[in-house]
């Protein structure tokens, strides 16, 4: 024992050693605070006092510990472990000091507070010197003798006790002190902008001290703006720069470059926060281990006699003191470890999802499909992500049998300890072959739930059509045979965690009475001491146990997942990035080189290439270039060439000079305003956007849209004409102001009338100083380009003047035009042609109704209502009572009553009988414990079947009350409705209510007759503990007002 505290008081002294060198390194490269941020006089006179306060303590300790150390080596005179560790003690205080004094003179505490290893160094070595001056005084006590594995080299630590005391003092003050750089700037931001919400935030908990961080507080501007007002969107404070996916993402990269595999670089990107979080983790699993560890000195100490009272009392304190300070370590690292798994999670998610997405863009046409990738976001990386939840638990686990071990050990000895090792491995192995089942019904869940999702959101794309013939019968007798496929999966799955819950909570009786029983029959004497720390540590150890398979399971799948990404990062990418020229390099636009273009690279295509360019060409500045041909022939691979989309299999490569703008045959439109549409993220230039709306024909649309160009439009453009969108889309690209222009048949979706208007205003006059080339069936728009390129069979087969085309009788052009069945003298007046008002805009007919209010179009997409306060004690009986009416929930309730009942009964049989040696026999003692846990494990069992029966009968409730509202929902709701709103009620919310709300629910209930059944016991034992608990739930009933309505809010 001695070696293993004198080794992790080594290595304590090490960590902060390794956080004091990295504190050097980044404070070296920090800018050094500007004067004029500087607090007030007062202030920064206090400020000064006090750290000056805090560098002269810090010294003084320094030299405490450097006289103790050369009086040690002056009278002693040899080398000793205990020498070489008050020496390694006396480094660290003087590196600390002067790190300090560092810190001082660089105005880093005067920027913002203390750095965090001096914090951490003062707090701890004050704790700890505490803890050890409290065991010294209580040696001299005699309640026990002094630990030799506290170095004498402590008593230095004890002489400069008082300084400690100022130092701790002195770093939770500042903890808790705020950065006042905004306070500084924020009065003149006020005064500049006087339409500043006040509850708009920003980042607080980057701004936030340790204290702070720790126990949250942070949070309470947010939780004072939740009781003044409903919460929205711009209240929610923003997430921290490190946390953004850009920063995610741009970590994730670097470290792909320096690291091999996925795993490496994932682990590398988020090492600092994970190492961290270990530090949490292993916190609380400590200290979560010292209560068992403590019930032998509390059983000792009520039941011991003392001849000085107040000793007596002093040492119970000293317990009292200890174990409170253990569960608030316990509370706050726990807090902290599932905090920073799921800030780490989330970087982890945000840096893979914009990889994916960004290596999606590079990848060849015939690589991965649109449903892997969706599979990559949507499975494979929620469930890296989710991960990190478990990552620790492959250290933790065998720290945490090691801790048990330890406990039985002293306690039952080794024999003992060896058999609940053993039992513990089996009930370990026993729940594996479950983990696999449970495993595989998860995967049956997740596909049925895919085919599901795959209908459902094929029907609400087709809703219109099934309405108009009355198909909805059919397709919703599909989705509900889907669905009953699924609940069947679902209902086994459900049975199965039944079944590990019911393992779950007899895996302690099992370890006990294994434990127990090899005490007895090697006759170890078993006292309610011994007894009742053995159950604590067995009901702690249960834990692992019953997450062991579930971390294999994850493991498991985590390590398929990255093996997918990994192959999805190393596919082959297409060079799409043509290198950027500036417009002022060359008085030519485009150059196209001679090569060969293929969508399909592999070698069985190489001999048919999509486009084949069999001379260069050079496009100058200001041209207007028309591209033609038959319907096939390649005019929109050729457009996808200049712009880098296909891969160039031979030939030279093209040249672009200048910014580029792209309008596809098929319209894109986002969900948004008009006006977002067309801006694009660009500053608005009120004359220069009434001229794009002109020219694109959309100014008479905006005056009969309601809003103007503020209407919103719906999901995919769905209150828009396909001539809209398209108008709509070619605005875009005019306003980006470009210096070369690709149209792929912008005037395919309009009307002549418009289609000519187009052509005068959008590309002979916005246009008519930059180059555009365009594609075009319309041949009577090709006498006014600069260029007419004829292409046939992926080749430009004619090239030059209209006029010059023309001329040649056998040429594709002539062919063409014979066959577009116009003359040459219609071709020629395009020039002259007028644009008709009337004909403007094209008939949207096949639009709903609902969309129009006296011919004016109305916005869609309307913003989904949300309610306010709290959830309605309604909400919670109509759930309750879905399923068979509420007959089972008594039933449930009464099976969780029992099952509590037995749990006590059966831990105060054995305090009872083991109070007094030979109150009972072996037999007995072993016989009627074993009967009343394994009586607790057979109603929770009950339990569990029960309330899985309840959440599928009332799962399928809900599935059918939703899906007959939606397919009775008139057609204006599925206009104003995006589709993706429907699609997560029927897949996200489904999925909650079949597998989450049911069990918080009871869970709950559960807490609460645990809790009134504590209560009930302890008041029994001592009635003056009621009043304690009378005081807590008052306290937390006014936490739960203050916290739960915006909780709320935030959820919705």
């Amino acid at each position: 024992m001695e070696v293993s505290m004198r080794v992790v008081d080594g290595v304590f002294l090490s960590v902060f050693l390794v956080w004091l060198v990295m504190e050097v390194l980044k404070e070296r490269r920090r800018e050094v605070v500007p004067i004029e941020l500087r607090k007030s006089n007062e202030e920064r006179i206090c400020r000064v006092v006090t750290d000056q306060i805090s560098v002269l303590c810090c010294v003084l300790i320094s030299l405490f510990h450097l006289g103790f150390c050369l009086y040690g080596v002056w009278k002693y005179r040899t080398v000793s472990i205990e020498s070489i560790e008050a020496v390694v003690l006396t480094v660290t205080w003087i590196s600390m000091t002067v790190f300090a004094i560092y810190s001082k003179n660089r105005h880093v505490v005067e920027d913002k507070k203390w750095p965090s290893v001096l914090t951490f160094w003062w707090i701890s070595s004050c704790v700890l010197n505490t803890i050890c001056f409290s065991i010294y005084i209580l040696s001299h006590l005699k309640y026990f003798t002094y630990p030799t594995f506290f170095p004498k080299a402590r008593l230095a630590d004890f002489a400069a006790l008082p300084l400690y005391f100022i130092l701790c003092i002195n770093a939770f003050y500042f903890m808790c002190v705020k950065n006042t750089r905004d306070g500084i700037k924020r009065p003149l931001l006020e005064k500049d902008d006087e339409n500043v919400d006040e509850d708009v935030v920003g980042d607080p908990f980057s701004n936030a001290g340790i204290w702070s961080k720790l126990t949250f507080r942070w949070l309470n501007p947010l939780f004072q703006t939740g009781r003044r007002k409903k919460l929205e969107l711009p209240h929610i404070p923003q997430v921290p720069d490190i946390d953004s996916a850009e920063k995610s993402f741009l970590l994730l990269q670097e470290s792909l470059q320096n690291q091999k595999t996925l795993a490496k670089a994932i682990i590398h990107a988020v090492w600092r926060p994970l190492l961290m979080n270990g530090l949490f983790a292993g916190a609380n699993t400590v200290s979560s281990y010292m209560g068992p560890l403590l019930i032998t000195y509390f059983v000792n100490f009520l039941s011991g006699k003392h001849d000085d009272d107040s000793r007596h009392n002093l040492y119970g304190l000293v317990l009292a003191i200890v174990f409170f300070c253990s569960k608030t370590v316990e509370s706050m690292s726990q807090r902290q470890w599932y905090f920073g798994a799921r800030r780490i999670g989330v970087r982890v998610r945000a840096g893979l999802i914009v990889l994916i997405y960004k290596k999606s863009l590079s990848l060849k046409s015939s690589s991965s499909s649109n449903g892997n990738i969706v599979n990559f976001i949507n499975v494979d990386v929620e469930r890296i992500g989710d991960f990190f939840w478990f990552i620790h638990g492959v250290w933790l686990l065998p720290v945490q049998v090691f801790l048990a071990l330890i406990i039985l050990y002293k306690n039952l000895g080794a024999i003992p300890s060896i058999a609940a090792l053993l039992s513990t491995i089996l009930v370990m192995v026993s729940n594996t072959p479950l983990a696999k089942l449970q495993e595989r019904m998860h995967s049956k869940i997740m596909k049925a739930k895919d085919s599901r999702i795959k209908a459902t959101s094929e029907t609400l794309k087709s809703m219109r059509i099934l309405k108009l013939h009355s198909w909805e019968t059919i397709y919703k007798e599909n989705i509900l045979n889907l669905r009953e496929v699924e609940s069947n999966c679902l209902k086994r799955y459900l049975y199965i965690c039944s079944v590990i819950a019911f393992l779950f909570w007899t895996s302690p009786t099992i370890v006990s009475v294994v434990t127990f029983g090899i005490c007895i029959l090697v006759k170890i004497p078993l006292t309610a001491a011994t007894v009742l720390s053995a159950l604590a540590t067995f009901r702690v150890l249960q834990e692992p146990i019953y997450n062991l398979p579930e971390l294999i399971s994850t493991i498991a799948q985590t390590k398929v997942s990255l093996d997918r990404l990994q192959e999805f990062i190393k596919e082959e990418e297409q060079n799409r990035l043509l290198p950027f020229y500036n417009a002022d390099m060359s008085d030519v636009a485009i150059e196209i080189g001679k090569g060969e273009y293929s969508w399909d690279a592999s070698d069985s295509n190489l001999n048919k290439p999509s486009i084949s360019i069999r001379e260069s060409m050079k496009l100058k500045k200001g041209s207007k270039i028309a591209v033609c041909g038959s319907v096939a022939s390649g005019k929109s691979s050729f457009l996808c060439g200049i712009l880098g989309e296909i891969p160039r299999i031979s030939g030279l490569g093209v040249k672009v000079y200048g910014s580029k703008a792209y309008v596809p045959q098929s319209a894109w439109i986002q969900t948004g305003t008009i006006q977002e549409n067309v801006l694009f993220g660009k500053d608005m230039d009120t004359k220069f956007y009434a001229d794009v709306l002109n020219g694109c024909a959309l100014n008479m649309d905006v005056e009969m849209w309601t809003n103007g160009d503020k209407t919103v439009v719906g999901e995919r453009g769905i209150n828009l004409s396909g001539g809209q969108k398209q108008r709509v889309q070619l605005a875009r690209a005019i306003y980006s102001d470009t210096d070369v222009y690709l149209l792929d048949d912008p005037f395919s979706a309009v009307d002549a009338h418009t289609g000519a208007h187009i052509f005068k205003e959008c590309l002979m006059r916005l246009l008519s100083q930059k180059t555009v080339i365009y594609v075009t069936h319309q041949l009577e728009f090709l006498s006014s380009s600069d260029m007419v390129l004829v292409m046939k069979d992926g080749e430009i087969v004619q090239s030059g003047k209209y006029e010059e085309l023309i001329a040649v009788s056998d040429g594709e052009l002539v062919r063409l035009m014979a066959a577009h069945s116009q003359s040459v003298s219609q071709v020629s007046s395009v020039q002259d042609c007028e644009l008709n008002p009337v004909n403007q805009t094209e008939s949207t007919s096949g639009k709903p109704d609902a969309d129009y209010d006296n011919g004016k179009l109305q916005d869609v997409n309307h913003e989904e209502e949300t309610e306010s306060g709290r959830v309605k004690w309604r909400v919670y009986s109509t759930f309750m009572t879905l399923a068979y009416k509420g007959a089972l929930v008594p039933v449930i309730l009464f099976c969780h009553v029992l099952f509590q009942g037995l749990q006590i009964s059966s831990n105060y049989w054995l305090a009872w009988a083991t109070e007094e040696e030979g109150r009972v026999g072996n037999e007995k003692l072993i016989g009627i414990f074993a009967l009343l846990a394994g009586g607790s494990s057979f109603f929770v069992f009950c339990r569990a079947v029960l309330l899985s029966t309840v959440a599928i009968k009332t799962a399928q409730k809900i599935f059918l009350g939703m899906i007959n509202s939606v397919f009775r929902a008139p057609l204006s709701f599925f206009d104003i409705t995006p589709s993706s709103r429907i699609l997560n009620r029927s897949s996200t919310d489904q999925s909650t209510v079949d597998t989450d709300i049911p069990y918080r629910v009871a869970g709950l209930a559960f807490a609460l007759i645990q809790l009134f059944s504590v209560i009930f016991l302890m008041s029994y034992v001592a009635w003056k503990i009621f009043l304690l608990f009378v005081i807590i739930l008052a306290i937390s009933m006014w936490y739960q007002a203050r916290i739960l309505h915006h909780h709320s809010q935030r959820t919705r």
